[in-house]
């Protein structure tokens, strides 16, 4: 898999800026570096220099960086040209490298190499990409943690507990007159049992990660003329929703990005839910039933001043069964009562004011935690639906193991296979279709 040709790219954002970057990457750059500059630069020290084009007249002056393999983001031989940030300017200056022999790099194609030639692990290499991103300040210091190994580290630990266990077993595989009082004796029931509380804690945490990475898209539900485009305009900010009296306004999904303590949340409001003859409305309650079958939680709001109607009560009976869900019983200045909580049955119940804006706080504080995130958690792991798939599918064959009931051969089976996932996830144990699938998703230049 190792490459060795030049690759060259554009290494910033397109348009107008202070600072661009072309970024090349190969064996033995020499050559190329004295023919845009002139001469080879120091390593590793910023110097200033004319970049050439073939008939010796000056491209551009910026800064050149040269890193020679293997101390490089690639462990190859790596020349940064940071000019002027212009697509004339960068896209010229890419030009004379692909006249130098470069060629064009694919994305993701630089931090594919970093993978190759042992730079950084698979989870490091993602997070690289979750790094640029991230929408959120939580989301960015999440993905810097898993950057800088710390995920990886914990796979790690999980895997090389497995290895000790393993060799244990598979010792005994070969005394098949010992095997009967192994598990006993080698204490290898407790040696799985705190292998799999640790794998538990590691999910968790890499769970809490992903609701940083991917966000979570919410649908505003209920009858016409409840208030969902009012309370999506409270949590916005701004009117970005009409709002009428008459009802059956919305006719279509209306969505809206925003941040509560680092959590991207994707709010959708939506048409009202009732039968109808209007033709347009009946595409919009569509629209409505196709967005919560994509949605992680829904907020389904309710007249306060009315109650639980038995249109409610219907709409909450064709929910998908593991949506959670939020009851919101809005209007309640109208009441002249005050925003509260009430968590009796173990039903979740906020009561608001999305004209005013009381009750806000509260819808915040619960929001999150009925969609599973912990508040002030600490040693979250950025974590991609692949990782988390293989987590869950270790935690599946330990759990098979320890069912084996003294049966040898077949716990160190699912001992290697619960290996297998773990090592997938910082690719010892990784196809290379899944790389390409993987590193295609990068952008171009990183």
């Amino acid at each position: 898999m190792v490459s060795t040709d030049i690759i060259a790219a554009i290494a910033t954002a397109h348009g107008r800026g202070g600072i661009g970057v072309v970024r090349v990457s190969g064996e033995d750059l020499s050559g190329l570096a004295n023919s845009i500059l002139g001469k080879t630069p120091v390593p590793r020290v910023a110097t200033l220099s004319n970049f050439l084009a073939a008939d010796g007249e000056v491209i551009d002056q910026g800064i050149a960086l040269y890193f020679p393999a293997p101390h490089s983001y690639t462990g190859q031989d790596v020349l940064e040209l940071q000019g002027h940030g212009g697509d004339a300017v960068l896209r010229r200056l890419l030009g004379r490298c692909l006249e130098l022999g470069a060629r064009p790099a694919l994305p993701g194609e630089f931090t594919q190499r970093a993978f190759i030639n042992d730079k950084m692990d698979l989870a490091q290499a993602e997070s690289v990409a979750d790094l640029i991103d991230a929408a959120t300040t939580e989301a960015a210091i999440t993905a810097m943690r898993s950057l800088r190994g710390e995920f990886s580290y914990a796979i790690h630990q999980l895997v090389e507990a497995l290895i000790n266990l393993r060799m244990l077993v598979e010792a005994t595989l070969d005394f098949p007159e010992e095997e009967i009082d192994f598990l006993e004796e080698s204490n290898a029931l407790n040696q799985l049992a705190a292998i799999s509380a640790q794998l538990d804690k590691v999910f968790r945490q890499s769970n809490q990660g992903s609701l940083l990475r991917e966000g979570l898209h919410i649908v505003l539900i209920g009858q016409p003329n409840v208030g969902k485009s009012s309370l999506l305009n409270q949590l916005a900010g701004e009117e970005v929703a009409i709002v009428t009296p008459v009802a059956g306004t919305t006719r279509d999904a209306i969505r809206q990005h925003i941040a509560i303590e680092g959590v991207a949340l994707h709010f959708i409001d939506t048409a009202g839910l009732r039968v109808t003859e209007d033709e347009v409305e009946k595409i919009g309650i569509a629209r409505t039933w196709s967005a919560i079958q994509q949605a992680n939680a829904a907020l389904l709001l309710i007249d306060a001043a009315k109650g639980i109607a038995s249109a409610d009560l219907d709409i909450i009976a064709k929910l998908p069964a593991d949506l959670p869900l939020l009851r919101v019983f809005n209007k309640v200045d109208l009441l002249g009562h005050e925003p509260r909580v009430d968590a009796a049955g173990g039903v979740v119940d906020i009561y608001l004011s999305a004209k005013t804006g009381a009750g806000i706080d509260l819808l915040h504080e619960h929001l999150l935690r009925v969609v599973g995130w912990q508040t002030g958690a600490e040693g979250v792991f950025m974590a991609r639906e692949r990782h988390l798939s293989a987590l869950r599918e270790a935690k599946e064959r330990l759990s098979l193991a320890a069912a084996c009931e003294g049966r040898v051969e077949f716990f160190a089976e699912e001992l290697r296979l619960a290996q297998n996932a773990l090592s997938s996830i910082t690719g010892e144990f990784t196809s290379d279709d899944l790389l390409g699938e993987i590193f295609s998703r990068f952008c171009i230049g990183k």
